[in-house]
C-alpha cells in the first residue's frame, strides 16, 4: 500500500519542519505548503489524501481555503489546525466541511490519530456501512438494532437519526448547527439536542459521565469515536 499523502499548510517553516519529520516517521508522504495560494495549487496539481490547514495564513484566510477547496473537491479530507481559543473559527471550518480540528500546542499521537481518522471518514463516504461496530456498541443501520454487550437497547425515532447521523461521520466533529439543521431544520436548539444526547449516553455508555462513545467538543458540537 502507498504512503498516504499529506498537505501541510501552515506559514511557520519549525511547524512544517516538525510536521514533516514526524510524520515520516510513521509512513506518511508529506507535502508541505506555507500559505493559501500555494495550497490551492497543490491541491490541483498533487494527488493528496488528507490536508493538515493552519486558519492562520499570510494571504488569506484558512476559512476561505477550505472553501475553495471544497468547490473543486467536496469529499477531501480537511484537518483543521487551531490556536486554543479560536472557537468562532473552528465552528466556521467545521460548518464548511472541514472534517476536524486539533488545537495548537498538540500532541503527535493525537494528531495522527485525527488524520488516520479523517481517512476513515472518506472511506466511509464512499457507501453504506451496514453494521458499525465500536467497542461493546453495535449499530445494524439496516435492521435498525442497536446493541450494547450484546443487550439489546431501544431508542426513541429521535435518538435513532442522531446516532445514525454520527454514524454517518463517525471520527468528524458535527457542530451543533450542523446537527440541528439535518435533524431539526430551523425548529431546533442545542439545549434540546443536549438533552437528547443526554439520553443517548444514558442508554449506550457504560459510565454516561465519561462516555467513549460520543465525545462532546465544548462550545462547538459531539463527535463519535471508534472505541477499540
Amino acid at each position: 500500500m502507498s504512503a498516504p499523502r499529506v498537505l501541510v499548510v501552515d506559514d511557520e517553516p519549525a511547524i512544517r519542519r516538525l510536521l514533516r519529520t514526524s510524520l515520516a516517521t510513521q509512513d506518511w508522504r508529506v507535502i508541505e505548503a506555507g500559505n493559501g495560494i500555494s495550497a490551492l495549487a497543490a491541491v490541483k496539481a498533487e494527488e493528496i489524501d488528507v490536508v493538515l490547514l493552519d486558519l492562520g495564513l499570510p494571504d488569506m484566510d484558512g476559512i476561505e481555503v477550505i472553501r475553495q477547496i471544497r468547490l473543486v473537491l467536496p469529499t477531501l479530507p480537511i484537518v483543521v489546525l487551531s490556536v486554543r481559543d479560536d472557537e468562532r473559527g473552528k465552528v466556521a471550518a467545521l460548518d464548511l466541511g472541514a472534517d476536524d480540528y486539533v488545537t495548537k500546542p498538540f500532541g503527535m499521537a493525537e494528531l495522527v490519530a485525527r488524520l488516520r481518522a479523517a481517512l476513515r471518514h472518506a472511506l466511509q463516504k464512499e457507501g453504506t456501512i451496514p453494521l458499525y461496530v465500536s467497542g461493546d456498541l453495535s449499530v445494524d443501520l439496516v435492521r435498525r438494532i442497536v446493541t450494547r454487550s450484546g443487550e439489546e437497547v431501544h431508542l426513541s425515532p429521535r435518538e435513532w437519526d442522531i446516532l445514525r447521523l454520527l454514524i454517518r461521520h463517525a471520527g468528524r466533529v458535527l457542530t451543533h448547527k450542523h446537527i440541528l439543521g439535518q435533524l431539526w431544520g430551523a425548529n431546533g436548539d442545542v439545549q434540546q439536542l443536549r438533552v437528547y444526547i443526554r439520553q443517548l449516553r444514558q442508554k449506550l455508555e457504560i459510565n454516561p459521565e465519561r462516555p467513549r462513545h460520543i465525545i462532546t467538543e465544548t462550545g462547538i458540537g459531539y463527535r463519535l469515536t471508534l472505541v477499540e
